[in-house]
Order: C-alpha cells, then structure tokens, then sequence
C-alpha cells in the first residue's frame, strides 16, 4: 500500500506533493493541515488506509510498484491504499484509494479492521488503517502506480513474502492482519 499513493479528489491533475494531509499527533488528533511534500520532506505523522483487496475466488490482489513511486518504488505490496486526504475520514479514503488502484467502480465499501501506528524506525510514523474488500469485477489497476499484478492464493503470498522485496509498511499491516485472523480462526484460515 504505502503511504504515497495518490490521494483522487479530482487533484490528481495538480501535483501530489501539493496535496494537503492533516498531520495528526500520537493519538490521531489532527493538529495542522500540511502539504504532503512538506509532510514527507519533514516526516510528519500522517494517515493511511491498507486495503486487501481480493477477487471472487478468494485471492489476494498483489502489485509491484512502479519505479517512478515517491516511496518505496518497484517494491511489491499486497494492499492497495495510500494517504488519507486532509478531512477525508478513513472510511472514504478506503473506498477511493481501492476504486482509484483497482481501476473498478461500485466496489462494497471496504470492512474496517484495525488501525496501528507505523514506525519506519527512522522516526516517520503513520497511522494506519487496514481493511478488507471483495472485487467480484476485472480489475483495471493505474498504470502510473502499477508495475505488475496478479491475485494470490494465501499460501503463494505467504510463499512470496519470504522470497520478494515487499515495502515495509504494508508488511507491517500483514503481519498484524494475520496475527489477528491466527487469533480469531485456531486454525489459522
């Protein structure tokens, strides 16, 4: 997923950097609106959503990001998302960034699971959103985002997770999302 997919709005036009997030503190209190380059150029906490997004047979959609990426380029994830928009909810953000990455319309509004706060260890932290969202439709994912996709199986992903080079973030967010799935199914499905 990482933190700088495009956010839509109908800014996308403009440059991203100039798109304006809300910083918010240890507790996701919003305390200044600040443009996104700016937010990275001073690793100010911001907000993510992490989207999984799987197809209808079950599969997890997987992608490489393009090298031109701000962050974490030609980097594999298996969520789609990115940056929460200043006053957009959560909520909103989910359903946009996993229409907009997925090139579909009329996706279910993402199910919210859990939110955490990530730390690169470098001192940048984000505050993350994870979801879960069915696509029955063809995806069409961006080009500009989107090097490769393809929909895994939760064995092949978990096989690839050892074996590709992943951005940080979205492994924090799996590792997370399978602990709490381990929990709630003994079984671990």
């Amino acid at each position: 997923m990482s933190a700088d997919v495009s956010a839509g709005r109908g800014d996308l036009a403009g440059d991203p950097a100039d798109e304006i997030l809300d910083v918010v503190d240890e507790h996701d209190t919003v305390v200044e609106q600040v443009p996104r380059g700016e937010v990275y150029a001073r690793g100010l906490r911001h907000r993510c959503v992490f989207i999984e997004a799987r197809d209808a047979e079950g599969r997890v959609f997987v992608h490489r990001r393009t090298p031109t990426k701000l962050v974490f380029p030609s980097l594999y994830d298996m969520f789609v998302g990115g940056v929460v928009a200043a006053g957009e909810s959560y909520d909103d953000a989910a359903l946009r960034e996993a229409e907009e990455e997925l090139g579909v319309t009329g996706l279910p509004r993402p199910v919210p699971l859990f939110k955490f706060l990530y730390d690169d260890g470098g001192g940048r932290t984000w505050w993350s959103a994870v979801y879960e969202v069915r696509c029955a439709q063809p995806v069409t994912p961006q080009a500009e985002e989107v090097a490769w996709h393809d929909f895994l199986t939760d064995g092949e992903l978990a096989a690839r997770v050892g074996e590709w080079e992943w951005v940080p973030d979205g492994l924090a967010a799996y590792d997370r999302l399978r602990a709490l799935r381990a929990h709630v199914s003994p079984s671990g499905d």
